[in-house]
Parts: structure tokens; sequence; C-alpha cells
């Protein structure tokens, strides 16, 4: 037992002691794991939950699971089962896995006056997914600034919306909510039944709203912080350009598709801007945001699977959303249109990506391919239940979505595991959880001579 604690933890192993040697890598997945344990305990309390309502560790850590991992699935309903305690855990348990527990670490030793040192630098830049470390603490301190305006904007807008619903008094928790769920991509909704936001599907202030929140949790808080220094810097950098293309590319192709698939049945009873709303709406939130204002598990085989597509891809890197993330899949476009036209390099607005870049990108697209495939064959088996359906909430939990077709409340206790565990991997990445488990890498003294192989 000591010899496999030594090898997750990286460090060799001598008999009667193991030594810890915690990489960032790890650190970020314990550190999680951690957040996501004691969520689940405050859960547990008799003051998080209706009276008249149980709720088990399963249930618990499940809930805490999407919380943390920002995902949104959600096995019991959040606005009927939780109290305002409970709701209220929920919600903190989102702004810190939205942010990353070392974004938040990072703001209290800042508020104490503490030194950030170099170790907790580059546990931020591993949480942040940054290229360097240089900057990082100034990027935190812009973060969250920037999600503390944002939120509070749009939840002020909210609050004046629902006012005329519900009430100010309701309207303000609502607003507060609905306002932190959609910035961190979460998906969580309290309006109760599992209706998430189809009562305003033509509501123009509640989908621009939920849109803007989730369009800017997901864009990456780099690219962000780029934007708003353009006036300053003149220039955005090709990350922050691919970003913005793949970005605005997604959303556009997805509306169009959605709407000329589901126009004469999901969408047939809603008036034309009702049907172009939803589209945009159906179209931004498999982004990995959750929220729906249609009856997901209505919709054809062919829209469900443009929506696989969409939630498999996911949010930009460094954002509060999950997936593949946007700039993996530009790249491995990039990668293939460079090898069709005959170029040797990988070319990208007249600038070159290094191949590690591109290996890294393809072991990313594989190992998340991988996964969601397998976890969805292990569905299809203990929830007896169509592959297309499985394939549907897998894609789900690993794109931190929190869509689903309607499997998620009738889970059994395996699958329940199953999608925990893939809503953690998919928050934290496959790469970051395979780095986490490897043994520290190694520079070969050896290279060998190359030979060609046969692709194709």
């Amino acid at each position: 037992m000591a010899e496999l604690v030594g090898k997750l933890f990286g460090q060799s192993y001598v008999p009667g002691k193991v030594r810890i040697n915690m990489t960032p890598a790890r650190i970020l997945v314990l550190g999680f794991a951690v957040v996501i344990l004691v969520g689940a305990l405050l859960l547990m309390l008799p003051l998080s939950t209706v009276p008249g309502q149980h709720t088990g560790f399963l249930t618990a850590l499940f809930t805490a699971t999407s919380a943390v991992c920002v995902t949104g699935l959600v096995v019991v309903d959040t606005g009927t089962h939780w109290t305002f305690f409970g709701q209220a855990v929920i919600l903190a348990l989102i702004q810190v896995g939205g942010l990353g527990f070392m974004s938040m670490a990072t703001l209290f030793l800042v508020l104490a006056g503490k030194r950030i040192g170099l170790r907790e630098r580059l546990l931020i830049q591993e949480s942040l997914n940054q290229l360097n470390v240089a900057g990082v603490v100034r990027l935190v301190r812009a973060v969250l600034v920037f999600t503390v305006l944002t939120e509070v904007f749009f939840a002020a807008v909210l609050t004046a919306r629902w006012s005329f619903d519900y009430g100010w008094r309701r309207a303000v928790w609502l607003g507060v909510f609905h306002a932190v769920s959609a910035f961190n991509n979460a998906g969580f909704d309290i309006f109760g039944g599992f209706r998430s936001l189809t009562a305003y599907v033509s509501d123009p202030v509640v989908t621009f709203s939920i849109t803007s929140l989730i369009i800017l949790g997901g864009l990456g808080f780099a690219v962000v912080l780029e934007i708003y220094n353009l006036r300053r810097t003149r220039r955005l950098s090709v990350h922050t350009r691919l970003v913005l293309r793949v970005t605005a590319a997604l959303i556009l192709v997805g509306t169009v598709l959605f709407a000329l698939l589901e126009w004469r049945h999901v969408l047939r009873d809603l008036p034309w801007y009702g049907k172009l709303l939803a589209s945009y709406f159906q179209s931004v939130t498999p982004r990995t945001a959750g929220f729906n204002t249609v009856d997901t598990g209505a919709l054809g085989d062919a829209t469900a699977f443009l929506l696989i597509m969409l939630m498999f891809i996911g949010a930009s890197p460094g954002s509060t959303g999950g997936g593949i993330k946007t700039t993996t899949f530009g790249v491995l476009g990039v990668t293939v249109c460079s090898l069709v036209t005959g170029k040797e390099d990988v070319e990208l607005m007249r600038r070159r990506i290094p191949p590690w870049q591109v290996y890294k990108a393809l072991t990313v697209f594989l190992l998340s391919i991988a996964l969601v495939i397998l976890v969805s064959l292990l569905l299809c088996i203990t929830e007896q239940t169509r592959f297309l359906v499985a394939l549907f909430e897998t894609t789900s939990a690993f794109g931190t979505v929190g869509l689903t077709m309607g499997l998620t409340p009738h889970l059994s206790a395996v699958g329940r595991i199953l999608i925990i565990l893939t809503m953690f991997a998919g928050r934290l990445g496959p790469l970051t959880l395979a780095c986490a488990l490897a043994q520290r890498r190694r520079r070969s003294a050896v290279r060998y001579p190359e030979e060609k192989i046969m692709v194709g």
C-alpha cells in the first residue's frame, strides 16, 4: 500500500518510509478532491436538506462533484431538494470550482499580505493553464476583479427582470445564483422541477444575459485581459485570435444547424423570434454551461449529436469551462489543413505552431475520445440505455456541461460513480490527470535512428 501511495505522489519507495514529492498537477488533483469531499460533507448536514427529503453520501458526493467541476448534472432537483443553506453551499462550490481553488487561495494570501512564492506561482500557472509563470499573480487579481464586476452587473439585470415574476426578495437570490452559475459555466438552476430556463425560451433579457455570462466565462481569463488591454497594446496574440474565431464560428454554425434541424419540431410552437433566440441559446449553452430553454430529451438524434460535438469541444483554455478546448480543436484543424496542402510546418496566421503543441493537442483529443467512449459503453451496460443517450450523458459530464436527455436522475449507484469520475476528469483535463499519475519526466540519454512507417 505504501508503495502504491509513493508511486501516486511521485517519489521512490523505501521500505518503512514514503517520501512524497507533490508536483503542481498532483496538488491540483488532490486539492479539487478535498474541496469536493468537504462540499459533500456539508451537503449531508440536516441543515442543507429540505425537511422530508433524504441526502445519502453518494447523492451529496455527486452534487458536490458536479458543483466543483462546474458541470450542472444533478440527481436531485436543486430548487426543491436543498434548503437556502444547501443552495449557498452549492453556489460557493461553483465559485471555487470555476475560478480554481488556487485562485481563491491566492486571493486570501493577497488579502492577508502574504508573499506569493515560486511554488504557489507554479500552481497558479497549472491551474489557469498558462504557458509561463510570469505575471500569473497579476492575472489572478484581474480575474477576481473581472469576475466580481461581471457577476454583480448581470445579477442586477436578472434580479430586475425576475422581480416582476417573483418579487424582489426571491428575485435577488435567483439573480445572484444564476449569474454565478452561468459565469462559471455550471448550469445549476433553482427554479425547481428540473425546468432550467424553459419558462424563458422567448425572453431576450434572460437569453442574452445568461449567454453573455457563459461566453465571458468561457473565453478564458487571459483572452479577456488581452482584449481589455487592446487599446494600449494595439495587437492580439495568435492564441486570442484563434479563441475568438473558433468561438464565433461554433456559435454561428451551431445556431444555424439547430434552427434548421428543429424549426418544425421542438421549436414549432414558438414565434419566429423565439425560435431564433432558442437556437442561439442552445448553440451557446453546450459549450460547457448546461442551461436549456427547450426540452433536451425531445431533440432529434441529429440535433443531439450536434450538441454532443459542441459539448466535446467545450470552452477555451484558462476559463471556467471544460471540453477539449477551442484551441485544441483549432490546432488540430489547422494541422489537417497544413498536411493536406503539403506544408512542412503547421502554420496559423503567419506563425508556426511548435510540434510539441500539436502533439499535446492530439494527446488531449485521443485521451478524451477514449474516456468518453469507454464510459459511454459502461453506461450502456449498467443503465440499459441507448448508446446515443449514454454518449450524450458522458460527453456532458466530460465537457462539464450539465445537459441531459433525462438519464441523470435515474442513474444507478454504479452509473453515478462513473459520471462522478468523468466530471472530475473533465474539469481537470485528462492530460493533467495522466501527468499527475505518471512518473516524473526524464530526458532520454539515447536518441534512436529514424525509420518511416506506412500511415493512412
